[in-house]
């Protein structure tokens, strides 16, 4: 439970949580036989119901939190974001918006205000979240804010049924809990967690998992292209963020898909350089790589292989409408026209919004790493957060 000098300490309190979460995976580990897949262990970290890290009341996200999202920085990322959702809905007959994993709820509140603003509110604003402290703060949020749109938005337990409209996840895909393989030799092995010495440790195992086992046997190839006899490459892979595509195409109509996510497509994802992984921790703002530190209290990530999510829309009736970096969608979809609403001689309102977006498009900060994906249904419109700078070719 030591924390590396580079990471501010944490209070007793969070740290009698993170001890209790400590424990409840470990006694999961020996009820398991003494090993868990990575995959679960991340799931439990995360998630595991009033002690996971998005299930607990402790602040996740802005400057009181680990990380900062898009929308948090500015809310013209959620006004510029409208115009392409005010598009999408122009297209459809009763077009509702779904968004998954809120966090706090700022994206859909700036998002519902652009689209009242452009007389362009959609019938219902669906929001499904799985973190009951989450959800509470959203509802705070738009009581607050904009109680006045609170009649039309909706929080749900699970998916519905059916939907029309435009779906959208922002940095939910990398919050997924992922599998770590390690290709060492041509052999394929799973790498899971154990407790040992008073501690979680790595350790590696035969795949069991078929459906994992195939897919990193097709990825053999990409990351030993040589055919070298010796080599070690260990990387994840994200069988849940397949399993949601094929949710979303079950339930989609008509209309679109935008998912917001940092990652690459398949040949960079799995580069020779990148052969420890995308594995990623988020604490208090500082970034690390070891998700064995104070479980519960830390944010786990992995980076998008976009190419793994088109895949998966590929055998369903979901159609590819574009791709691109979080940069060129958004001015695009006109950022800067938004951002010239506000007078240049408006010192303190305008230089401030004139660094946000230079946060969110810089290829030094946001804008490049991130990137936009699109899949419709149903839908044959040119979108125009790709009309310029589409790179579907690379995925």
């Amino acid at each position: 439970m030591s924390l590396p000098a580079t990471l501010p300490p944490a209070s007793e309190a969070a740290l009698t949580h993170s001890h209790s979460v400590q424990t409840m995976i470990r006694d999961k580990i020996h009820a398991a036989g003494g090993w868990i897949p990575f995959e679960q262990f991340m799931n439990l970290a995360l998630y595991a119901p009033g002690m996971g890290y998005y299930s607990s009341g402790a602040t996740k996200l802005g400057s009181a939190g680990d990380f900062v999202t898009a929308p948090e920085i500015s809310s013209l990322f959620s006004r510029t974001l409208a115009q392409q959702v005010i598009q999408i809905s122009r297209q459809i007959n009763q077009a509702d918006i779904l968004e998954f994993g809120a966090g706090s709820g700022k994206l859909a509140l700036d998002l519902l205000l652009e689209l009242e603003k452009s007389n362009a509110l959609p019938r219902k604003y669906f929001i499904l979240e799985i973190s009951a402290e989450l959800r509470q703060r959203q509802q705070i949020l738009f009581a607050d804010k904009a109680p006045h749109l609170t009649h039309m938005v909706e929080w749900l337990a699970q998916l519905p049924t059916q939907f029309n409209g435009t779906i959208l996840a922002n940095e939910v895909l990398d919050a997924m809990p992922v599998h770590i393989v390690a290709w060492h030799n041509n052999v394929l092995f799973e790498r899971g967690v154990i407790w040992k010495n008073d501690q979680f440790a790595w350790q590696d195992r035969p795949i069991q998992n078929i459906e994992l086992y195939h897919a990193a046997s097709q990825l053999a190839s990409l990351i030993n292209p040589n055919d070298d006899v010796t080599y070690s490459y260990v990387s994840e892979i994200n069988l849940a963020a397949t399993y949601f595509m094929r949710s979303l195409a079950n339930i989609l109509q008509q209309g679109v898909i935008l998912l917001i996510d940092y990652g690459f497509g398949r040949d960079e994802y799995y580069h020779p350089q990148r052969s420890q992984g995308t594995l990623m921790c988020h604490y208090r703002h500082h970034a690390h790589d070891d998700p064995f530190f104070l479980p519960g209290l830390q944010d786990i990530t992995s980076h998008m292989d976009f190419s793994a999510i088109t895949a998966a829309a590929e055998n369903t009736e979901l159609v590819l409408l574009g791709y691109t970096t979080q940069a060129y969608f958004l001015i695009n979809c006109g950022i800067t026209e938004i951002l010239a609403q506000t007078s240049v001689e408006d010192i303190h309102s305008y230089l401030p919004q004139a660094n946000q977006l230079q946060k969110l498009v810089s290829p030094a900060e946001m804008g490049e790493l991130f990137k936009v994906i699109a899949f419709g249904k149903n839908f044959s419109e040119l979108l125009i957060g790709f009309k310029n700078g589409d790179m579907s070719r690379l995925l």
